[in-house]
C-alpha cells in the first residue's frame, strides 16, 4: 500500500468525529432512556457469533450482508453481526428464558458486507427494542408507538409511518403453488411495483383468473386509509387476509388516537424482510418519505429454532441517519484552563482541578494555549484561584 493511501477507509465504512460523535452518543443515550421508561431491559449482544446461530431464522438477505470469518480456536465459521434482532431472540429463548412477556433493548454498531444502497454506511449504528411473548395487536401497537415517540423525542421533523403485512403475500403464494424460482421472481416484481413485467409473468403462470387479478392488484394497494377498504374488496374470498387487514386497521386507529395528525401510509406490497418477518411490518420516514430512519415488524416463532416458540415484534433506529436531521443540545459547560503547576509538588493544583470537574466545569490541564476558555486557574497569593478570562 502506498504511504498516501494508509489513511483510507474501505468503501462504506466511515469514522465519526467531533462534534458529530457527541451528538450520536446523546441520541443513543436518549433513546435508551426512553426504552427504559417503557420497561425495556438493556442487553449487549456479542459482536461475533457462530454463523449457524447468528443467521438462524434470518433468511437469505441477512446471509449476504454478513461478513464471515474462521474462528482460529474452534475452526468453525463465525459471523460478524449484520443485525442484532436474532441475537436478542436467542437471549430471550436461551439465556433469559423468562415467563410471560419480555422486553429488551440494545445499541451498537453492525457491519454489512454489502450496503443497503449506494449512499448507505456499511457500519450503521443501530438502537432497537424487541418485545417477546405476545402475538396480539396491543403488542404491535406498543412497539409502533415506542418507535414514533422515540423519534418525536429526538425532534424529528415530518414523521410519516408506513404499515404493511408480509403475511398477505405469503398467503397468496401458498394459494399459487408455484416453484421457488417463480416465487422469487414474483416477489421482486411486486416489491418493485413493476406492473408491466408483473402482468407478463402472471399471464404465463397456470393460475385461476381471480388469483391472477389479485396478484396484479397487490402493488397498487398503497396509499391512505382507503387502501384497507379497497383491500377488503380485493381479498373478499380470503378470510385470513381480511383478518390481517382488520389487524392493520386496528393498529393504525391506535396510532391515530395516540399521535394526532401523524400521517399513516399503507403499502400492502411492502415485503421488506420477507424471508424474516411473519406479519405486520412498519417503518418511519422523514422528508416526504425519502429518508427511512426506523423500521421493524413481527417475526413470530424465530425463537423456535433456539428451543422456544413464541411471538416477537420489534424495531430499530439507524442513528447515523437520524443524526443528519437533529442535534441534541447538551447544557453548556464552562471551560477552565489550568496554568502549569509549580514544579514537582502539584498536589494543591490537582485537588483544585478535581473540585472544579466535580462542580461540572471542563478543566484543561495541559496544552492550554489554543483552547477557548472562560476561566483560568492561577496560582495567586499562595493558593490556586479561579479568575475570569480577560
Amino acid at each position: 500500500m502506498k504511504t498516501r493511501d494508509r489513511w483510507l477507509l474501505p468503501d462504506g465504512v466511515d469514522e465519526v468525529l467531533p462534534p458529530q460523535a457527541q451528538n450520536l452518543e446523546r441520541i443513543r443515550r436518549r433513546l435508551l432512556d426512553i426504552f427504559a421508561a417503557w420497561g425495556y431491559d438493556y442487553v449487549i449482544p456479542p459482536m461475533v457469533e457462530f454463523l449457524e446461530s447468528l443467521l438462524t431464522g434470518t433468511g437469505r438477505d441477512l446471509d449476504l450482508k454478513t461478513f464471515k470469518i474462521t474462528d482460529q480456536m474452534s475452526g468453525r465459521m463465525l459471523g460478524i453481526r449484520a443485525d442484532m434482532t436474532s441475537q436478542v431472540a436467542r437471549m430471550d429463548a436461551h439465556s433469559q428464558n423468562k415467563e410471560g412477556v419480555a422486553r429488551f433493548c440494545y445499541a451498537g454498531t453492525v457491519l454489512h458486507a454489502k450496503p443497503d444502497n449506494m449512499l448507505a454506511s456499511r457500519a450503521p449504528i443501530r438502537v432497537g427494542a424487541e418485545l417477546f411473548g405476545d402475538t396480539g395487536n396491543p403488542a404491535d401497537l406498543e412497539i409502533v408507538s415506542l418507535m414514533i415517540e422515540s423519534l418525536q423525542a429526538l425532534g424529528m421533523p415530518g414523521i410519516l409511518v408506513e404499515l404493511g403485512d408480509v403475511g398477505i403475500f405469503r398467503q397468496l403464494i401458498r394459494q399459487c403453488a408455484i416453484s421457488e424460482e417463480n416465487e422469487d421472481l414474483l416477489f421482486d416484481l411486486v416489491q418493485k411495483k413493476a406492473a408491466v413485467e408483473l402482468a407478463d409473468m402472471v399471464a404465463g403462470l397456470d393460475l385461476a383468473p381471480d388469483l391472477k387479478q389479485i396478484i396484479l392488484a397487490l402493488p397498487s394497494l398503497c396509499g391512505n386509509h382507503g387502501v384497507i377498504e379497497r383491500g377488503r374488496i380485493v381479498f373478499a374470498a380470503y378470510p385470513d387476509i381480511l383478518q390481517r387487514l382488520d389487524n392493520l386497521a386496528e393498529v393504525a386507529l391506535g396510532v391515530a388516537s395516540r399521535f394526532e395528525g401523524l400521517p399513516v401510509y399503507y403499502d400492502l406490497s411492502e415485503l421488506r424482510g420477507y424471508n424474516y418477518h411473519t406479519g405486520i411490518v412498519f417503518a418511519a420516514y422523514l422528508g416526504g418519505a425519502r429518508h427511512r430512519v426506523a423500521q421493524g415488524g413481527r417475526y413470530d416463532s424465530i425463537g423456535r429454532l433456539f428451543g422456544r416458540d413464541r411471538g416477537a415484534t420489534g424495531f430499530d433506529v439507524d442513528i447515523k441517519t437520524v443524526a443528519r436531521f437533529t442535534t441534541l443540545e447538551q447544557h453548556t459547560k464552562l471551560v477552565v484552563v489550568a496554568e502549569p503547576g509549580q514544579g514537582a509538588d502539584d498536589t494543591l493544583r490537582w485537588h483544585k482541578i478535581r473540585e472544579l470537574r466535580a462542580a461540572d466545569y471542563i478543566v484543561i490541564e495541559s496544552g492550554q494555549a489554543t483552547v477557548p476558555h472562560d476561566f483560568v486557574l492561577k496560582y495567586l497569593n499562595g493558593e490556586w484561584q479561579l479568575t475570569e478570562t480577560n
